[in-house]
């Protein structure tokens, strides 16, 4: 029965009545008896979000080893043990082992993201059991449970209000929004995104103001939030760098097999020894790889993460470095990154839209004098450059709700012996212009609130609103001096001006976004926020707006069609965590490679998926964890610099590659021609990996070689097909090089010993 239960309530229980889900999950009002809970807690399990499976040292260790081209090198290496090259394979396989040991300690420091997120939900709260009220833990907390909510809840779990009372919640872990968010019961649509479902609430998120109960549907892994613990402990996704290694390995696999072959069946057939002849070919082969690329990768990539370090950036996986510089797209959520994460006053402005003080002096009476629950819309405006208030008093309040969506505040001025008294009105602009059959001009004359005036100052909200910003109005009346007031003295009232809040850019969000286009990068806004405030958000930072793709209007496109969209869009707006992952994944199916920046749980999932994640000092710790980087500095310009990085470590790398690539096929192509043209073989196998390692290591200077500007001027990728022509084209002019080489010194040898040989002797009497 219990199984029935999960899997009917698992859908969108947002779009079904309450009733229902009372009989889904076999409950009510009351809640469940402590029996059911007890005998669900054992099925369900913990409301807990499990920590990570423990991946053991050893296991995580032999991962470093799964590159092809790791495995060709550890071949070489046996190669070299079983032709008596003791010294080249211990150089080879502590070169192997030194790199693998760095990045299994990368990986492994990184290992506890999982254990951080669950750590954030550990607390006790208030739940219904047979209709009693008592305090469990959280873990406790089964789905059929009735939870009570108040002001500084932490929401244990994902499920639906049955009442609320002035009920507002801070999502922005999930969704990015900054402002809190007004829920109530209902039932929304079953397509709606999270930021939509206004009659749920969610696992991590917490409690504003106002108090509620909610019927518990979800708990543990099954919730919003334990979904995203869940894939941040798969596999992450093979990022360009990982791919590129991987096709470069399995181009010399290519390779040394049909040199093996070609090289043994010539050989066979020349009627040389078999065992020497094999040998011979597996040598040749094995010259071939690059034996010092994985010294070379962790020397650069070592360097450029100390010089990053230097400029504020902690990288925490070694390879993304390397990603850093092929990078062409940057996702970044906006609040926290692009913006500042505060909500600011903007402009107190008068009924035609200019600057004026005495807007700005009546809502710093409303927000210093209104007793309910610290909002971060009053503290912006107690943060702003404050008027005298001294001389005024309260008198009373008219608490603010959410069905007049207005907060009232009535103030006497002591200065005068005859004290006036005022009623200061805030709110939500339509429902402080309901209450309004005035409006005050700038001049300060008052007149009539007719239907022109009326529309007049709803096309001023609906310009700012258009803008991205929070938008309340203000409105004054002259009251008598009375023990109480109640809404029914809203009325009458003058409309003085409006109060505009932003979350701002920040300072250097301009240039760093005109630096990235210059390095050939674009990015792209990824928010929970609304589309008109991500739009405002561009405008202010100078980015260039081709496309906007909402979340609801994701949830209908295929991802077929989302890859070819996803490249001509620049804002995502009022997406979920879900829908950010998808975002970046058709991004990199499309062919990107794809950096995202974003502090929040709710960006997780995404940088998890991404080619480079990057955080902020200031992000939640799952944030931190899950990325490759942390900026550690404030302003932008790190994002620059860690570009100009990668890229710079990305051209040494290649030069390495290209030049010892060529340089040993080319030789391998000369012994095997020659292996064919003289009647013994031309070197012992050691000596073949001998001197292959020999003319490699000269190549480790690489790793601090400058770098010329146009190589950094764009993103740059592996091409196989690139290192593949350049290694077979010069490789092959070398060995024709070495044959002329060659048959210069046969014919010089020919003519020495015809001209210098001395009289009476024969070719026979000749040394060896």
């Amino acid at each position: 029965m219990l199984n029935s239960i999960a899997k009917q309530a698992s859908g969108a229980f947002w779009s079904r009545t309450v009733p229902e889900l009372f009989v889904e999950l076999e409950s009510s009002a009351s809640g469940i008896s402590s029996a059911v809970a007890s005998e669900r807690l054992a099925r369900y399990g913990a409301n807990r979000l499990e920590a990570a499976s423990v991946v053991r040292p050893l296991r995580l260790f032999l991962r470093q080893f799964k590159s092809p081209l790791v495995l060709i090198l550890i071949f070489a290496a046996l190669v070299s043990l079983f032709t008596g090259a003791l010294v080249d394979a211990g150089i080879v396989l502590g070169i192997i082992l030194a790199s693998a040991s760095l990045s299994f300690w990368q990986e492994y420091h990184a290992g506890n993201a999982i254990e951080q997120l669950r750590l954030r939900v550990t607390l006790r709260i208030e739940v219904l059991r047979g209709g009693h009220p008592c305090t469990l833990s959280v873990e406790e907390i089964v789905p059929g449970d009735i939870v009570v909510l108040a002001a500084g809840s932490l929401i244990p779990a994902d499920g639906i209000l049955l009442e609320a009372d002035d009920f507002f919640v801070n999502e922005a872990v999930l969704t990015g929004e900054t402002f809190p968010v007004e829920k109530k019961p209902g039932v929304t649509p079953a397509d709606s995104t999270l930021p939509q479902r206004t009659n749920c609430v969610f696992m991590g998120s917490n409690v504003r103001s106002g108090m509620a109960r909610m019927l518990v549907v979800h708990t543990g892994k099954n919730t919003v939030y334990g979904n995203i613990a869940e894939r941040l402990k798969l596999r992450p996704i093979e990022t360009d760098f990982e791919r590129g290694i991987r096709r470069f390995g399995t181009l010399l696999t290519q390779v040394m097999m049909l040199l093996v072959l070609l090289v043994f069946a010539v050989n066979v057939f020349l009627e040389k020894p078999p065992i020497d002849s094999l040998l011979f070919a597996v040598a040749l082969a094995v010259g071939i790889a690059p034996e010092l690329l994985p010294a070379i990768l962790s020397m650069t990539l070592s360097k450029g993460a100390m010089h990053m370090a230097k400029r504020g950036v902690i990288v925490r996986r070694l390879s993304a470095l390397e990603n850093f510089g092929s990078m062409d797209v940057l996702c970044t959520d906006k609040t926290g990154t692009l913006t500042q994460g505060v909500v600011q006053l903007d402009g107190a402005l008068d009924t035609c839209g200019n600057p004026s003080e005495s807007v700005l002096l009546d809502a710093c009476l409303n927000a210093h004098f209104q007793s309910g629950l610290p909002n971060p819309l009053d503290e912006a405006i107690a943060a702003k450059a404050q008027p005298d208030i001294r001389v005024y008093q309260k008198t009373e309040e008219i608490p603010y709700d959410f069905i007049r969506k207005r907060l009232s505040i009535a103030v006497k001025n002591t200065e005068h012996s005859d004290a006036d008294f005022r009623l200061i009105t805030k709110g939500a602009f339509s429902s402080v212009l309901e209450v309004c059959n005035r409006v005050l001009e700038p001049d300060g004359t008052v007149g009539a609130l007719d239907n022109a005036r009326r529309t007049a100052l709803e096309v001023l909200f609906e310009g700012y609103s258009a803008k991205g910003f929070r938008v309340l109005g203000l409105a004054v009346r002259d009251v008598a001096p009375k023990p109480e007031y109640t809404a029914a003295d809203e009325s009458d009232m003058t409309f003085t001006g409006f109060l505009l809040f932003f979350d701002p850019p920040k300072e250097d969000a301009d240039e760093a976004i005109a630096d990235l286009k210059r390095l050939g990068v674009s990015l792209k806004i990824i928010t929970g926020d609304n589309r008109q405030v991500a739009l405002h958000v561009a405008e202010a930072v100078g980015l260039e707006v081709a496309g906007v793709l909402t979340g609801a209007e994701m949830q209908h496109i295929n991802d077929d069609a989302l890859w070819q969209m996803a490249s001509r869009t620049t804002i995502f707006a009022e997406v979920d965590p879900d829908q950010k992952e998808r975002i970046v994944t058709a991004l990199q199916k499309a062919g990107h490679v794809v950096g995202y920046l974003g502090d929040g749980i709710n960006d997780a999932p995404a940088l998890h998926a991404a080619d480079v994640g990057i955080s902020v000092d200031s992000a939640v710790d799952v944030a931190k964890e899950t990325a490759d980087f942390v900026l550690l500095e404030k302003t932008l310009d790190v994002l620059r610099q860690g570009i100009l990085q990668g890229r710079s470590t990305f051209a040494n790398t290649l030069k390495y590659v290209f030049t010892t690539t060529s340089a040993n096929f080319g030789n391998m192509l000369s012994m095997a021609g020659l292996s064919v043209m003289v009647l013994f073989l031309p070197l012992l196998p050691k000596q073949i990996l001998l001197n292959n390692f020999m003319s490699d290591f000269p190549a480790m200077t690489i790793a601090n070689d400058a770098v010329d500007p146009e190589f950094v001027e764009k993103p740059r990728r592996w091409n196989v097909r690139m290192i593949r022509n350049f290694m077979v084209v010069f490789g092959l002019i070398s060995s024709v090089f070495d044959y002329i080489t060659f048959g210069v010194l046969l014919w010089w040898l020919h003519v020495s010993e015809t001209t210098f040989r001395p009289r009476g002797l024969s070719s026979r009497c000749l040394p060896n």
